[in-house]
């Protein structure tokens, strides 16, 4: 799987625990709704992964 994605945050980041907010952040993500896209690599899945219930993923 190679390419790019398109990551949306769609839930919010209030209340979760620090590690989940740190991820957010680090993906590039800030406000709702907000969307990143990045390259596919096994540290981005992991984050994604880690996040998976706060976010949309799309392959583009």
């Amino acid at each position: 799987m190679a390419g790019k994605i398109r990551i949306k945050l769609v839930r919010s980041t209030i209340g979760r625990k620090p590690e989940q907010r740190k991820t957010v952040k680090a993906l590039g993500l800030g406000k709702l709704n907000s969307v990143v896209e990045k390259e596919v690599n096994p540290s981005i899945l992991g984050m994604v992964k880690t996040v998976s219930h706060l976010v949309e993923v799309e392959e583009i």
